[in-house]
């Protein structure tokens, strides 16, 4: 039997009572953030951003001004009296196999050693930058020499291709900061490029890319001014973590006797001087290897923070 239902009222709740008005309220008094004052804001609420920025800034203080951590001079008043000495009153980590101090060096290699990975990593970004971002946008034959040109480069190791080229005449007789540098941003600029250019390649074909042309901007125009500045995330990343890198492996050349002469304080060279009094004070090795360790965590944790920040599945919604 068939059961009339057209006189059964329904309840329906006011939309005001129910939970939707607050899941669908938008606030419209609000300006939106781009993405990089999105990116800010989630930066500000991770420990991880805010420890290890504050390191770095302690570590940037030691390079600029050494003399507000110290008042003992690194290289002076190194007497062998106080070989592998222990620490005293005002030279807090004892000394060198020399009787050099060894906080002084350590607050004072850190300019060279950072010297170095800030200069590298600068050079890297801008050269490897701009390729990336030729490669991506216009393709074609220039994208193929490209790439075959940074396949040759991936095909030897960092530091391999480093001790190579500074063992070389020119090199090996002139050993100096920028050599150094010139040494791993020949090695260092295709990871860049081509990051660089994988992200040009998701940018360059987007709306307001395509509308910009459409206006009458040239295309390379639209590269500088709207496909560059949307494809940055990524290589902000890779430069915070390669930092590291290059500092690192400064240390090794340094180490190896083929990085910084003597004559430049780093911590490679301390740590590569300090060898010799390992088993009878390993102190002088091992403070200089902490303080370059203390460095490439920081960044290295500083890019995992900026990466997190801009990886918008990573973001907390």
């Amino acid at each position: 039997m068939h059961k009339d239902t057209t006189n059964i009222e329904h309840y329906v709740a006011p939309l005001e009572e129910t939970p939707l008005a607050e899941t669908d309220k938008v606030k419209d008094d609000v300006q939106p953030l781009s993405l990089w004052g999105e990116a800010w804001r989630n930066l500000r609420r991770q420990p991880t951003f805010i420890i290890s920025s504050l390191l770095i800034l302690l570590i940037l203080a030691a390079a600029a001004f050494p003399g507000l951590f110290t008042s003992a001079s690194p290289d002076e008043n190194c007497l062998l009296a106080n070989s592998n000495g222990d620490p005293v009153s005002g030279h807090p980590l004892g000394f060198t196999f020399q009787g050099c101090d060894v906080y002084a060096r350590v607050i004072y290699g850190t300019r060279a050693s950072l010297m170095v990975g800030v200069i590298t990593t600068l050079a890297v970004v801008i050269i490897g930058g701009i390729l990336g971002a030729l490669a991506g946008y216009y393709g074609g034959w220039l994208d193929a020499i490209l790439a075959r040109l940074g396949d040759i480069f991936f095909a030897l190791p960092l530091i391999l291709g480093a001790i190579i080229i500074m063992q070389l005449p020119a090199f090996r007789e002139n050993r100096t900061t920028l050599t150094v540098v010139f040494t791993l941003l020949v090695f260092g600029w295709p990871q860049v490029a081509r990051i660089t250019r994988g992200a040009v390649l998701s940018v360059r074909n987007a709306d307001f890319v395509i509308a910009s042309r459409a206006l009458g901007v040239s295309k390379f125009s639209a590269l500088v001014k709207h496909v560059i500045p949307n494809a940055m995330a990524p290589v902000i990343v890779i430069a915070t973590i390669s930092l590291g890198t290059f500092i690192v492996a400064e240390a090794t050349l340094s180490f190896l006797g083929i990085g910084l002469p003597p004559s430049i304080m780093s911590w490679g060279n301390d740590i590569s001087s300090a060898q010799s009094s390992l088993r009878t004070d390993p102190a002088a090795l091992l403070w200089p290897a902490g303080a370059l360790s203390l460095t490439v965590l920081s960044f290295i944790m500083l890019g995992d923070a900026v990466r997190d920040a801009l990886d918008p599945k990573a973001r907390k919604r």
